[in-house]
């Protein structure tokens, strides 16, 4: 095995002392451009790549944020993870992700891993079967920044950064109301997580004030996948009183909700459909899917700006951080396009 280059390697290659070197790395100002100039250009010869866990010893920092998603390959997600990586790089930081793949187990997991990998502080969004939250207590009582994105929950008091859910849903539906649509039902996840059930309730909210009492029967709860919005949309289509309009969980579910109406010969806008994240595809089907825009870049960004907030702060700093709640983003398309 090549033997790995250290500092000492790159003293003595230049004729200097090894502190000489340290502080040129560390970009201390006591040094010369041109020291600095030689000891980088030295170290990238050398192929010299810097020890984290030796300069955590000293610096109390690793410079690398854990984040904890459900999954990367969901797109609103993933855009998250860029904004965040994006922005904290600029700042010296670096990620370690760890996907928990929707498992409250793998979730536990994650979190253990991180700490162990001795992360300066987790940004997290919660899994589907996320009820009790005590593994997440877990960062806070270490000392370490937690900040909790898009999927929040009331029993965990920490720094978070999500869309108005409850306007969320009442948007959707206050579009699909104004597009003449009348019967509208909604499909949604079966788990109890707070963002989808703020929606839910922002849907009921816009039936009520339009005049319309919410129907049981049109709410149908499953999976947040495109095998979710299927079999939910052959449920509803084999009412009696079928709706003119359904609002799917996630972009996911509307896209199953678009094929099985296919199946039965309607295409919308006949029988109205709109998801939420606007994920990549959504634009581009046919017909292209309204959707509910929920601020992936933006949120990302912010939850950057807050971690680098904290950590420049007291520990006790993030008791006093203001949640940033961002305003969800209609994206009316031709799924639900009635009206010109």
């Amino acid at each position: 095995m090549a033997k790995k280059t250290t500092i000492y390697d790159i003293a003595k290659e230049l004729n200097i002392t090894v502190s000489t070197v340290s502080r040129a790395l560390n970009n201390i100002s006591t040094i010369s451009e041109s020291t600095r100039a030689s000891v980088l250009a030295t170290a990238k010869k050398l192929n010299y790549r810097p020890n984290k866990i030796a300069s955590s010893l000293t610096s109390g920092k690793t410079y690398i944020i854990g984040i904890l998603v459900p999954s990367a390959q969901i797109q609103f997600f993933a855009s998250v993870i860029h904004a965040l990586e994006k922005y904290l790089k600029s700042f010296g930081y670096s990620i370690l992700l760890y996907q928990t793949n929707e498992s409250l187990e793998s979730e536990k997991n994650g979190i253990a891993t991180l700490l162990e990998a001795q992360v300066d502080g987790i940004i997290a969004s919660m899994s589907l079967e996320t009820q009790d939250v005590s593994h997440f207590e877990k960062v806070k009582e270490e000392g370490k920044p937690l900040i909790i994105f898009d999927r929040t929950h009331d029993d965990l008091q920490s720094p978070n950064v999500k869309i108005d859910d409850e306007y969320a849903g009442y948007l959707a539906t206050q579009h699909l109301l104004d597009q003449g649509y009348r019967n509208i039902a909604y499909l949604t996840t079966r788990h109890s997580i707070k963002i989808f059930r703020e929606r839910f309730e922002g849907y009921q909210r816009a039936l009520r004030e339009a005049g319309i009492p919410p129907t049981p029967e049109h709410a149908v709860f499953g999976e947040l996948t495109v095998e979710g919005g299927y079999a939910g949309t052959q449920q509803l289509m084999g009412l009696k009183n079928q709706p003119d309009a359904i609002i799917g969980g996630d972009d996911y579910v509307a896209l199953g909700i678009i094929k099985a109406l296919h199946e039965k010969g309607i295409t919308p806008p006949e029988i109205g459909v709109i998801g939420f994240a606007n994920q990549n595809f959504s634009e581009h089907i046919i017909p292209s899917l309204s959707t509910i825009d929920q601020q992936a870049i933006k949120m990302g960004k912010e939850c950057a700006k807050m971690f680098l907030k904290i950590i420049e702060q007291s520990p006790l700093a993030e008791n006093n951080i203001t949640p940033v709640v961002l305003e969800p983003l209609l994206l009316a398309r031709a799924s639900t396009r009635r009206k010109q």
